[in-house]
């Protein structure tokens, strides 16, 4: 039975998914914008969306907390200063998924997952 089970789990192991969910997550923090699975794409969404509330705070906790994640102090840097810096006054709602059809190896449904662009940009 699957009560309360909320997360998907994507046919890996934890430590897998977890690993495969922080890089997704880092390498949407340095590009803006990845092309992914939407069923990934969906995984992540939470991830990131309380990450970038957290750093918002911007205060030594939220850095490490952050630190905690993305395990690379140049981009927790990043997230913290410009990233979380953009979305400010907006109380969610940082990412976006945009399908785009399926991919033609395996027919995998694809989706662009990226982040909503800010007052800065």
């Amino acid at each position: 039975m699957r009560h309360r089970v909320s997360k998907k789990k994507l046919n890996r192991p934890r430590s897998h998914r977890m690993a495969m969910i922080k890089n997704l997550m880092r390498s949407l923090f340095i590009h803006g914008s990845i092309m992914t699975t939407t069923t990934k794409a969906k995984a992540v969404r939470p991830y990131v969306e309380k990450l970038i509330t957290k750093a918002k705070a911007g205060d030594l906790h939220a850095r490490r907390m952050v630190n905690r994640w993305l395990n690379d102090r140049r981009l927790t840097n990043k997230v913290v200063d410009e990233i979380a810096k953009r979305y400010i006054d907006r109380p969610g709602g940082y990412t976006r998924i945009i399908k785009v059809g399926n991919r033609r190896g395996d027919g995998a449904e694809m989706a662009i997952l990226q982040l909503v662009e800010g007052e800065e940009e």
